[in-house]
């Protein structure tokens, strides 16, 4: 199976979530994207601000749109300002720059993304690792 099930989505999203609630993290917004950048699923805590989804679906769209996790998209667009700043402009705003967006692989292939929005970029991006351990989609490096 290469694609993204809805139950694998909806682990990612309940780990996620498990996750952050056992962190005592602020109130998350976490939504799967399929490759093709499609929702599979997501969920906002209550408490969580107005444009996490918005923003957490940025970072996950943004992973999967430059094809990497956006801790790494940020060490980039840090050295490289005017191209990364042309990027989000390029895309309508549609990219996030902070950690909290991970791709989803499956024998190294990319299968989808997290992204996650409410903490600190490190919180939201150890959520959404602990939601593809969940998921028994352990985050792969790329090959």
């Amino acid at each position: 199976m290469t694609a993204l099930s809805l139950s694998e989505a909806q682990a990612i999203v309940t780990g996620a979530l498990a996750d952050a609630r056992g962190r005592g993290a602020q109130p998350l917004a976490v939504i799967v994207l399929d490759a093709g950048g499609h929702p599979v699923a997501f969920a906002r805590e209550d408490g969580a601000t107005f444009f996490r989804l918005d923003i957490a679906r940025a970072k996950a769209t943004g992973a999967l749109g430059m094809g990497a996790d956006t801790r790494v998209l940020a060490q980039r667009a840090a050295g490289n300002a005017a191209f990364y700043q042309g990027v989000a402009v390029t895309v309508g705003g549609e990219i996030a720059f902070s950690p909290g967006g991970v791709l989803v692989r499956r024998d190294g292939t990319v299968i989808g993304a997290v992204g996650i929005s409410g903490d600190t970029g490190d919180c939201d991006e150890d959520c959404a690792r602990a939601g593809l351990r969940a998921a028994g989609l352990l985050a792969e490096e790329a090959a």
